[in-house]
């Protein structure tokens, strides 16, 4: 349960684009449950746009996308930009995956929250996503 949404978050975990490996964000997914969350998994060769939509229709507090492919240049930027367009600014755009640091920090500054690299402690991934939402979400 949230402590200021009296309710339980609500995560929007995805993939996006080709990239066809998914054990790390099921394990991500099942975890977020674990911490009490509801998780809405997307599948596989989602585009920005398809999650984007799911995310506002599942009335999400936070969306997070792992990405194995490299196209992480492109896909977050894509998704904060469509995120923006619909208004969707008290929403955490947060994920992980093969990212290196630098494209972290330069996505950091570009508007999407903290990014995770493989082997990151699932309890942590949960608590930061707790935090910012019981922050920016009332």
């Amino acid at each position: 349960m949230n402590d200021t949404l009296q309710r339980p978050l609500r995560v929007l975990v995805a993939k996006v684009g080709l990239d066809g490996h998914d054990r790390g964000a099921k394990v991500i997914a099942t975890a977020l449950r674990d911490a009490g969350m509801e998780v809405i998994y997307t599948g596989l060769r989602q585009t920005p746009e398809m999650v984007v939509n799911a995310a506002l229709q599942e009335d999400v507090d936070a969306i997070g996308i792992s990405i194995l492919s490299g196209a992480h240049m492109t896909v977050f930027p894509r998704v904060a930009s469509l995120m923006k367009e619909k208004g969707m600014d008290d929403v955490l755009l947060t994920g992980g995956g093969i990212i290196p640091a630098e494209d972290m920090q330069q996505l950091n500054e570009m508007g999407v929250g903290k990014l995770f690299a493989p082997g990151a402690p699932t309890s942590e991934i949960a608590e930061y996503i707790k935090n910012w939402v019981n922050e920016h979400r009332r």
